[in-house]
């Protein structure tokens, strides 16, 4: 698996679409900007086909540290949650179910080898 930069993504945008990377670089950014400010004031942002992201609240609780054994309060928090649409799904699958469908498959036997004589 390879992780994608960025400036990796900004590239390859630049390249399909023939624009200047330092215009497709400030639109990704304020892209980013947006998602991030949408989702800090609570907003659920959907994009067909792609997912959605929405916020959700983690409520107080007590954990135990697995060294000491000792319980900690873990205070409230806000966390995203990200769920993923309908293409982004098929896809993910494709990457999975390619290995198998280019694998031989052998033809179901007849049985007509492993049997006896037949009368």
């Amino acid at each position: 698996m390879h992780t994608v930069t960025k400036k990796e993504m900004v590239d390859q945008i630049a390249e399909r679409t023939r624009h200047k990377r330092v215009i497709v670089k400030e639109i990704l950014q304020c892209f980013l900007d947006e998602v991030i400010n949408e989702l800090g004031r609570g907003n659920r942002l959907e994009f067909r086909d792609f997912g959605v992201f929405e916020t959700k609240e983690r409520a107080a609780r007590i954990a135990q540290n697995p060294k000491t054994l000792q319980r900690v309060q873990v205070p409230p928090k806000r966390t995203v949650k990200f769920k993923v649409g309908r293409l982004m799904k098929l896809k993910l699958q494709e990457g999975l179910e390619a290995p198998t469908a280019a694998a031989p498959s052998t033809p179901p036997s007849s049985g007509a080898e492993s049997s006896g004589p037949t009368v």
